[in-house]
């Protein structure tokens, strides 16, 4: 009931504005926006207000309203969507702060708040709310600048200044809704974005976050706009290591939640944008929904600088400039003076500068290729000049030649603020995207580009697949365990461990020669979870009198630094041989997200070089080779310098009896390090590891 009544505040056929002054005047920006709705005023004080006549409580409204905005305080909030779940109304906006964003009593009345609402769809608290402008419903309290579309992209942003400064910007972008999702006490961007994704004229969604409150569902709505080819172009803000005050493993401190919503959106289809230029651009290439089918242009351009500033953008977006044929440069050849240089990108120079015939003749031989779109750099001199109009040809013999061609295309300027907005509004009416600086316009449709042709091999995966590993939150620090309980747990799920023996400083020596030299000593202890700080490691060792003092010199060290803890066991494990390189891998949690598995350069060098990927589990096979080979130390593994080449399969099947072991017991595991993982060139040995585990 939620949904369907969601669906009635995204479509509203009658509105309602709980409110003072401010709200008389949303209601008529409605009116005079183009809001053919009845439209109605509550308030119990006034009979009119700005001329708009008022009805002096909710229950006196004629029906209940499929979309209402309440600009009260917050207690009279309470009172309100009360009055309107009983009333009947389809959803509810709630203006006023002082909410959960407060503390435990503001979190309080937001759960007052949501049990009054019942299954009448609530936006907030505080938040500044929703702005349709395919239906001109502006459930909204200050002036806005969109304007009435046809089609276009929802943005969802958890900052209501994000979203009026986006509806202000002089960029085009053809927005269908914008919402202000505040506190998000009933619905969050994974509800907003399964509903909004039904709407045939939404070609793009755009989420401004700074966190996910339902990863599971914001995972199912993500996997939906895989299916309909929807991109979602993400800006998230705040980077940060949640819980690190409890983190005892090298692995937390590579993996920073912010690396976990990298490795979300990566294994969901999600362009993550870095800034509000990129994400306002990559919604642009999207918003027609005429997406490339591929990463290949035929690039046109009247400047020979601006075809170089193509040439190297293309490449650095990995985006392809396929060789004009012979064919064409003949015809080409044919309209084009002798000096004009005959490739993609094409500088068809200014000698044809508004001569149409010209213009189309180059045009039919340019576009006549095999490249999955086309773009023109094209930049408008001022309107004082006059010129305007050489310019405004161009740019409608560009579009008909894209139809007649049966090409997508864009338009992009060099400098952004030269490509104006009665040109832009003509072009996105053609259904070709005006893209504003040739960088951050072939950085766009790069990444559009990129979605494309990452599409169909995410959903070859399957939903199941792409869904990560969320368990119920844990609590508290748990418990650790030692490093032989550690490996013993591991090596069940596969993992290659030395062939140790676990034996007690008395002992040691008799065991020592079962064993053989040369050996690593190492103290057994869960309260030593960092062994080489403690003193607690002694490396190469060759026989009985270097084992002997290395026994008595780790009594001490560990005596000095934690004398609570006993020095009782003890490990013994063959000194292992020099590998190709040294890795960690491990397993980072983060409640109310979930597992990840983290690969990086390990060793002495982990936390120098930060050299790590992330990914969500469950995991493949191929995702954990394709994150060895993008990790920054890859090249050791790969026969650097003449050097061995890394036995890969084995290191992946090592990596995954890491991620086998952690989704078996991902009801309890709190984090996991297996650091060193030596890789040599004939299978791969963990040789020390670090689990910590929770209570269910």
């Amino acid at each position: 009931m939620i949904r369907d009544n969601l669906k009635r505040l995204l479509a509203p056929r009658h509105l309602a504005f709980v409110g003072g002054r401010s709200m008389a005047r949303a209601l008529k920006r409605c009116a005079d926006g183009g809001y053919l709705g009845q439209m109605w005023l509550v308030n119990p004080q006034h009979d009119n207000l700005e001329g708009v006549p008022c009805v002096r409580s909710i229950a006196e409204l004629p029906c209940g309203p499929d979309a209402v905005f309440i600009a009260t305080n917050r207690e009279l909030t309470l009172t309100c969507v009360a009055e309107l779940a009983a009333k009947g109304a389809g959803g509810a906006i709630c203006y006023a702060s002082g909410f959960a964003e407060t503390g435990a009593e503001g979190q309080a009345l937001q759960q007052q708040l949501l049990n009054a609402a019942g299954h009448m769809a609530l936006l907030g608290p505080n938040c500044y709310g929703l702005l349709d402008y395919l239906h001109s419903a502006a459930l909204w309290p200050v002036a806005h600048g969109g304007k009435a579309v046809e089609k276009g992209v929802a943005v969802l942003t958890q900052s209501g200044n994000f979203a009026y400064n986006l509806s202000m910007s002089d960029r085009s972008l053809p927005v269908a809704y914008m919402a202000s999702v505040g506190n998000q006490a009933q619905l969050g961007i994974a509800e907003l974005m399964d509903v909004l994704l039904d709407e045939p004229r939404v070609t793009a969604i755009g989420l401004h976050l700074e966190g996910l409150k339902n990863v599971p569902g914001f995972a199912r709505a993500a996997h939906k706009a895989l299916e309909k080819g929807i991109p979602i172009i993400a800006l998230k803000t705040g980077v940060s290591q949640i819980g690190a005050e409890l983190a005892l493993s090298h692995t937390s401190s590579l993996s920073g939640s912010d690396a976990l919503y990298d490795s979300l959106f990566a294994r969901l289809g999600v362009i993550r944008v870095s800034g509000p230029v990129s994400f306002v651009e990559t919604l642009k290439a999207a918003a027609c929904g005429k997406l490339p089918s591929g990463n290949s242009l035929i690039a046109l351009a009247c400047s020979g600088g601006d075809a170089g500033l193509i040439a190297d953008y293309a490449e650095r977006n990995e985006l392809s400039l396929p060789k004009l044929d012979e064919g064409q440069r003949e015809e080409l050849a044919q309209v084009l003076p002798s000096y004009a240089n005959l490739v993609n990108p094409l500088d068809f120079t200014t000698a044809i500068w508004g001569d149409g015939e010209a213009l189309n003749r180059m045009l039919d031989s340019a576009l006549r290729t095999e490249a999955d779109a086309a773009m023109l750099v094209l930049d408008y001199p001022s309107e004082y000049t006059g010129e305007r109009k050489e310019c405004d040809l161009l740019l409608e013999l560009y579009c008909a030649a894209l139809v007649r061609h049966g090409k997508t295309g864009f338009v992009t300027s060099a400098f952004p603020e030269l490509l104006p907005a009665h040109a832009r509004e003509r072009l996105h009416a053609q259904g070709v995207a005006a893209l504003q600086g040739v960088e951050d316009g072939l950085a766009a449709w790069g990444r559009i580009a990129g979605y494309q042709r990452n599409r169909q091999a995410l959903l070859a995966l399957g939903e199941s697949a792409l869904a990560p590993h969320c368990p119920q939150a844990l609590v508290g620090e748990g418990r650790l365990l030692n490093e032989w309980d550690s490996k013993t747990a591991l090596r069940a799920f596969g993992l290659p461990t030395p062939n140790g023996v676990l034996s007690t400083p008395d002992k040691a020596l008799a065991d020592a020669n079962t064993l053989g030299y040369p050996l690593v000593l190492k103290a057994v202890s869960a309260q030593l979870p960092h062994k080489t700080e403690a003193g607690a490691v002694a490396l190469n060792l060759k026989d009985e009198a270097a084992l002997s003092a290395a026994l008595k010199k780790m009594r001490a060290s560990i005596a000095a630094y934690a004398p609570q803890v006993p020095f009782d066991q003890v490990l013994l494990e063959p000194m292992a041989t020099a590998p190709l390189a040294e890795l960690i891998v491990g397993i980072k949690r983060e409640n109310d997200f979930g597992l990840a598995l983290v690969i990086g350069t390990g060793g002495i060098l982990v936390e120098l070089l930060k050299d790590s990927r992330s990914l969500l589990l469950p995991t493949t096979d191929g995702a954990i080779r394709n994150a060895v080979l993008n990790l920054r130390s890859a090249a050791l593994l790969q026969g650097f310098r003449g050097r061995e080449r890394a036995d890969l399969e084995a290191l992946v099947a090592a990596i995954r009896a890491v991620a086998d072991y952690a989704c078996e017991n991902a009801a309890q595991l709190l984090e996991l390090d297996v650091n060193p993982l030596l890789v040599g060139a004939h299978g791969t040995t963990a040789v020390d590891a670090l689990i910590r585990l929770g209570h269910e």
